[in-house]
């Protein structure tokens, strides 16, 4: 797996050019892009989150475009339109930008639901159905999405279903007052970088490549049974009116799959789940008092996870294929 982490580390430094540091946050980033996933950047304005993902797309070599959604974006806006050419008197296609490889969706709880939806087929299928006619998406395609939890005046909150097409959502918080300063550093310094001047580190087939690696990493039958363990306990808990449904339990274990190659290893530990656990599961459980979504979620995770007995190294040694 040193492909993978070489790879990431390429990122990382790349992205670190611009980014002030967010050293989780970035690896959360590139776990979800190896893991063939989408991510839900979620946090008060002013934080970086189009930063950081457009300077993820200015270090890729793939096509990227940038959506800013509003109230009055249409389906069509993204998907693409058929369109009279008056030359040949023929109907033609013209591609939206969710034919893009790397789409940012910017506040994409401001879009109606009409417009959110139209990105559930092309998240979880990879592919776009128009007027009877299904267009693959070339790959990798990853969605990366922002929005605002705090100004809520004119948005329309992401339903369960569409939440359920992230592979992680995570928020960026503060800096520190060190990063802090050197941010205002960066900021006084004349020509200092924009995402779209950083080096492009690596190519689609490098990408492609590192996340067929992934898939190859091993996972102990005993971790895949915690896995199970902690969904089940979330299904039987008396503050969740959902638990987390085996498409979360996939997700989980791609992502620690993912996270464990970026660190070098084939093999999965029992840290890797605890790491990701609250970034994959969080956003999928639906609370009896829905209201106090959220912060309320990581607490009932962190609780499930401190109450689930981990396995032990005897049995992940006898339990890897």
């Amino acid at each position: 797996m040193e492909i993978v982490r070489q790879l990431g580390q390429k990122l990382k430094q790349n992205i670190a050019n611009v980014i002030v540091g967010k050293e989780r946050e970035v690896d959360l980033l590139l776990t979800a892009l190896l893991a063939s996933g989408h991510v839900l950047l979620e946090d008060v304005p002013g934080t970086g989150k189009t930063l950081l993902a457009k300077s993820l797309a200015a270090s890729l070599s793939l096509s990227f475009q940038r959506i800013q959604f509003t109230p009055d974006l249409l389906p069509s806006d993204l998907t693409g339109i058929h369109y009279f050419n008056q030359k040949d008197g023929e109907f033609h296609f013209r591609p939206g930008p969710l034919f893009s490889r790397i789409v940012l969706a910017d506040e994409i709880n401001r879009a109606t639901p009409r417009t959110q939806s139209s990105l559930l087929e092309c998240m979880e299928e990879r592919q776009i159905s128009i007027e009877g006619r299904t267009m693959p998406l070339e790959s990798p395609f990853m969605v990366l999405a922002t929005q605002n939890p705090v100004d809520n005046q004119g948005t329309f909150p992401l339903p369960e279903a569409q939440m359920d097409r992230f592979l992680i959502r995570m928020k960026l918080g503060y800096p520190s007052a060190a990063e802090g300063v050197e941010i205002l550093r960066r900021t006084a310094a004349a020509g200092s970088l924009k995402p779209e001047e950083t080096a492009r580190t690596a190519t689609a087939e490098e990408v492609l490549e590192a996340q067929r690696l992934c898939g190859q990493v091993r996972v102990a039958d005993d971790l895949m049974g915690y896995i199970v363990a902690l969904a089940e306990a979330t299904r039987s808990h008396d503050e969740t009116a959902l638990g987390i449904s085996p498409r979360g339990t996939q997700a989980l274990l791609r992502a620690v799959q993912a996270y464990a190659a970026l660190q070098g290893r084939d093999y999965v530990l029992p840290d890797d789940i605890k790491q990701l656990l609250l970034p994959v599961w969080s956003h999928r459980l639906v609370l009896r008092k829905r209201h106090e979504a959220g912060s309320q979620a990581e607490r009932i995770l962190t609780g499930i996870l401190n109450s689930i007995p981990v396995p032990s190294e005897k049995e992940l040694e006898s339990g890897v294929k």
